[in-house]
């Protein structure tokens, strides 16, 4: 009896594990990003906030290192962004255990996260950085970028603020972009992978969890390439990021209560 119970009570969650890895990779092939956001966010209103990070592990390495490598300027994106990508590394571990020891914390964290990120894309923010500047002080700038971005990371289990836009401030060719996000987020798994098993979260279950939510994670970002071609992408960011600023305040209402 207690062996049914169990799996009558597990059934549901499984299912909004399916349905929340089969949108978010349907978001992240429309539009390029999304799936942790997405991910972390949905999964984060039915368990804890380290625990919906860890899940998302496997899935964003393969679909990240998928959009890395489908871009042919690799090398030298890798040696123009290092020193933001260090810095992602330095943040993450610096801060180590705040996904683990949060609590309620972490996912209020999370929500005000979504909401600013959501808050910034309905604006249409667009920062550039300006062409005068030096290589270094760019560098310079990268860094402090990383390792505020590896902060959040850490806190919220989402590296999208403020790596995203700095990216964006930089100006880059459109398929460059794309390929520096998939930088970006690569490392940012990895980085947030290493710090969740030295948390003692990310381990054995969960990389097995991790594994199976791979397929629907895969199905959905296919779909959503097939899509991109066939729906107005503005109208689908826009519908996206109300969708997002919902969920933000769902996980900040429901951590305040």
């Amino acid at each position: 009896m207690m062996n049914t119970q169990h799996l009558t009570d597990l059934i549901p969650l499984l299912l909004l594990g399916l349905a929340t890895f089969v949108l978010a990779g349907f978001v992240k092939g429309v539009i390029g990003l999304g799936l942790p956001t997405v991910a972390v966010g949905l999964l984060g209103l039915a368990m804890p906030t380290a625990q919906a990070a860890a899940l998302l592990i496997v899935p964003s390495l393969v679909t990240n290192v998928w959009q890395l490598l489908a871009g042919p300027r690799f090398a030298a994106l890798a040696g123009r962004l290092w020193p933001m990508l260090v810095g992602i590394c330095v943040g993450t571990w610096a801060g180590g255990g705040w996904l683990a020891n949060g609590g309620n914390v972490a996912g209020m964290a999370l929500g005000i996260a979504l909401l600013v990120y959501a808050a910034l894309g309905l604006a249409a923010v667009r920062l550039h950085v300006p062409k005068r500047w030096s290589a270094a002080r760019v560098s310079a700038l990268g860094a402090g970028m990383g390792v505020v971005t590896g902060l959040v990371t850490a806190a919220t289990g989402v590296f999208v603020i403020p790596a995203v836009p700095f990216l964006q401030a930089l100006d880059l060719e459109r398929d460059d972009l794309v390929q520096a996000l998939g930088l970006s987020f690569t490392v940012s798994t990895v980085a947030l992978a290493a710090g969740l098993a030295r948390d003692g979260i990310f381990h054995g279950h969960a990389i097995g969890v991790s594994l199976l939510a791979l397929a629907p994670a895969l199905g959905g970002m296919y779909f959503g390439q097939w899509v991109r071609g066939r729906v107005s992408a503005s109208v689908f960011r826009r519908c996206f990021f109300v969708g997002l600023a919902m969920l933000g305040a769902e996980l900040v209402i429901q951590h305040l209560r």
